[in-house]
């Protein structure tokens, strides 16, 4: 398993998860972290990274409520932002983000482009770990899950005893349950699952217990 330590923050209106992972670095009581979806309302995140050398900041899907915060944090931490190819520009539309549709949650959102593309089988070295990236659409066209050392961070593609809503533009329903049973659920039972919303789960559960995903 890994040696790196992960701190969930709830962020924005619609209490998506931004995750903050962290080892300990050479230079004494400076850590070195990445974060994995900068939500909206980042202020609690921005004071915990005040002493943390940030490397990276990685998005799931480029949604509003996960990307709401990616300016702030970047320009805070100094650090490059990576979002698949497939969402590249929903950075920068906020009709593409949602958060144009959602005027009654957010005003209207827009960032810099990121600086990197993620893909299929890319593998992220960061941190001193190397972080596998899994093109897992369905909820959305870009969606990915990063995985490392036991653990995976699923976005919005997997829940506990749920899934990803497949109603927003570019979410197809059919392409979620395949990336769920055949990415995600071939990952060993005790992998650590921290998706974009909600409590933790497993993989080991979520086979045994998710009704809206079985095993084929």
């Amino acid at each position: 398993m890994s040696n790196f330590s992960v701190e969930s923050f709830s962020l924005g209106p619609l209490q998506t998860n931004c995750y903050l992972l962290t080892v300990q670095g050479e230079i004494e009581g400076k850590r070195k972290g990445i974060i994995i979806d900068p939500g909206m309302n980042p202020k609690r995140l921005l004071d915990r990274i005040e002493q943390v050398e940030i490397e990276a900041i990685l998005l799931t899907h480029a949604h509003f409520d996960h990307m709401g915060g990616v300016d702030e944090v970047r320009k805070e931490a100094n650090c490059p932002v990576y979002v698949h190819d497939l969402e590249a520009d929903w950075l920068t539309d906020s009709r593409k983000n949602g958060s144009m549709r959602w005027q009654d949650v957010t005003p209207p959102l827009a960032t810099d482009p990121a600086e990197h593309a993620l893909d299929e089988g890319m593998e992220l070295k960061l941190i001193g770990h190397t972080f596998k990236v899994l093109h897992t659409p369905g909820h959305s066209p870009g969606s990915v899950s990063f995985v490392c050392d036991g653990h995976i961070f699923s976005g919005d593609v997997l829940f506990r005893s749920s899934v990803g809503r497949t109603d927003l533009p570019g979410g197809r329903e059919a392409d979620l349950f395949d990336s769920i049973q055949n990415k995600l659920y071939k990952l060993a039972d005790d992998t650590i699952v921290y998706p974009g919303h909600g409590p933790r789960t497993s993989i080991g559960y979520e086979k045994a217990n998710n009704p809206y995903v079985r095993l084929t």
